[in-house]
């Protein structure tokens, strides 16, 4: 099932997943009204929900997976303006009419899109906007051996309309972080999985052919999809 897909995860995505730039947060402040509520879905160890409840914003951080929940309970710990909801996209459990931003980043291509549409209409007051923010490497948005969509196929599944914004995003990773954002990959192997040993080969091999004084460089591109719902 997708709610247990980042099941002994939760630390490795945490610790090296690429957080997303002041200046995408500041164009979505820009959209919502001072006292907008906002519903972060499929929140996971809150990267993005931290990023809105620091700016005052009243969050709820729908999770549905235990091991996300239990890092989220800690990194949301000093904003008493979130609050942790069990739920999944297209049961978030949350009231009719009750948020006004409703976002989710890097997780739309985990979704059932029609449903979590409904409950975007649902769950969204008059006028509320739909989100979508997400890391890409541009020319690549293939997840390769999976037939589940990118957040960029999904987006562009999702919306109708939307407007689309990008903002640059680059990252270093170290030999830890790169084999700790590679751990974090749903479809990746635990240490406990066969074949373990030689995928982490496999990524050191990587990281030493095209690494330089020992950092990896990632020309990550941040798009934030917005629209508002129908």
């Amino acid at each position: 099932m997708n709610t247990e897909a980042f099941t002994g995860k939760a630390e490795a995505f945490n610790k090296a997943r690429p957080g997303y730039p002041e200046k995408a947060i500041e164009y979505i402040r820009s959209l919502a009204p001072s006292n907008a509520v906002f519903a972060d879905i499929g929140a996971g160890t809150g990267i993005l929900t931290q990023q809105i409840a620091k700016a005052g914003y009243a969050v709820y951080a729908v999770e549905p997976n235990a091991d996300m929940r239990q890092i989220l309970a800690t990194t949301l710990a000093a904003f008493p303006n979130a609050e942790i909801v069990i739920g999944t996209a297209e049961v978030t459990t949350l009231s009719d009419k009750s948020v006004d931003v409703i976002t989710c980043a890097q997780a739309l291509g985990w979704f059932d899109l029609k449903v979590f549409r409904d409950e975007c209409r649902r769950i969204g007051k008059r006028n509320a906007i739909v989100i979508s923010i997400h890391n890409e490497t541009p020319g690549d948005d293939h997840i390769p051996g999976s037939h589940r969509l990118s957040s960029k196929q999904a987006a562009e599944v999702f919306f109708k309309n939307p407007a689309v914004i990008e903002f640059p995003n680059p990252v270093f990773y170290t030999r830890e972080r790169w084999l700790l954002r590679n751990a974090s990959i749903s479809d990746n192997p635990l240490p406990s999985d066969p074949g373990y040993d030689a995928h982490i080969e496999y990524l050191n091999e990587i990281l030493d052919r095209k690494s330089k004084n020992g950092l990896l460089y990632e020309n990550l591109v941040t798009k934030v999809y917005i629209e508002r719902i129908e």
